[in-house]
């Protein structure tokens, strides 16, 4: 028990060492386990540089939460890991990837990956930026490949960190490509995608039995930046009532257009969402043919997924961010189906 006048509280715990007080600050109500470890390092030790890496890092022993039993994986020296982090909300992150953050020596993440992500990272791992934005300063794709392999022949164990699913237009074959070619040993760890995960909060589901039986994941823009030549619109267009668009904002004029001129109607529904699952998630709905002026009106930038489909009037019935809010569903029958949901 504490010896000093302050006592320990729900933030700290107080112990006495060589007569000196020493705080260790917490955000949590003190346990069990947490008082075992103050003891074991403070209680009778003799001073020395391993009890102070330890007091340093007693923080990092104690807000480990351990993982679910199960037979997980080792990330061994000179390997690369190439996983997903979702699409931004940190609870979205799969428990391989957890695992993972907690062996690797070298991080490297890209732009779509939250600092709360990297929080759960091991705390001696050097963390390396990769990102790559569209129409921002970024390193080139073929340098961070070649890194990654430069990385794992140095005997690192290394974690590649996408946003969403490595897989998913995230350059994930590439550098998984290049790492097999310079023998480098990998696993691939996926993540939610964002066109799935970021239109499911907004409260869009990508499929729904009155809606589609198909829907079709496209990219916005090819490898040289700009809108994808060889994309047979037409074809896209008749073949899925619902598409989901990638990094489209910057091309959403030629986009519209082409789906226009292949058959789609200008009062057909479209979502925007952007920074999605994040506290800074926006969402537009609107039209084909409207969306261009309201995306300049609504001054929404990168990253963003579109939904184009009757799958988005859905979002009137199952906004749940909002009814977490306290409001009422604006809708709970946007298809005018004039039945009950359970209804076959």
């Amino acid at each position: 028990s504490c010896t000093c006048s302050r006592g320990p509280t729900t933030s700290q715990i107080c112990v006495r060492f060589s007569c000196h007080q020493i705080i260790l600050y917490k955000s949590f109500t003190p346990t069990p386990v947490l008082i075992y470890y103050a003891e074991k390092l403070l209680n009778n030790v003799v001073v020395s540089l391993a009890f102070a890496y330890s007091l340093l890092h007693i923080q990092d022993m104690l807000n480990t939460i351990p993982l679910p039993k199960h037979n997980w994986p080792i990330l061994q020296p000179g390997w690369v890991w190439l996983c997903g982090a979702g699409p931004g909300d940190a609870g979205l992150l799969t428990l391989h990837a957890l695992n993972a953050l907690r062996q690797a020596d070298v991080i490297v993440y890209d732009a779509l990956v939250g600092p709360d992500i990297l929080e759960w990272a091991n705390s001696t791992a050097e963390l390396i930026y990769a990102g790559k934005r569209g129409g921002k300063p970024s390193a080139k794709q073929r340098d961070i490949s070649l890194h990654l392999v430069e990385l794992a022949k140095k005997g690192k164990k290394v974690l590649r960190l996408k946003g969403g699913d490595p897989f998913v237009f995230g350059r994930g074959g590439e550098e998984a490509q290049t790492l097999v070619q310079h023998q480098i040993p990998i696993r691939i760890i996926p993540g939610i995608s964002a066109g799935i995960g970021g239109l499911a909060y907004a409260g869009i589901p990508v499929t729904h039995r009155d809606v589609n039986q198909s829907v079709t994941f496209v990219t916005g823009h090819d490898q040289s930046g700009e809108s994808p030549s060889s994309l047979n619109w037409k074809a896209i267009s008749d073949g899925s009532q619902v598409l989901v668009i990638y990094m489209g904002i910057k091309h959403i004029s030629r986009i519209t257009s082409e789906l226009i001129k292949a058959g789609r109607s200008i009062s057909e529904p479209v979502a925007v969402v952007t920074n999605a699952t994040t506290d800074n998630q926006q969402v537009l709905e609107t039209t084909l043919g409207s969306i261009k002026v309201d995306l300049e009106k609504a001054g929404m930038s990168p990253p963003a997924i579109i939904c184009v489909g009757k799958s988005v009037l859905m979002r009137q019935a199952l906004d749940w961010q909002s009814m977490i809010s306290g409001n009422s569903p604006r809708n709970t029958d946007p298809l005018n189906r004039g039945r009950p949901a359970e209804a076959s």
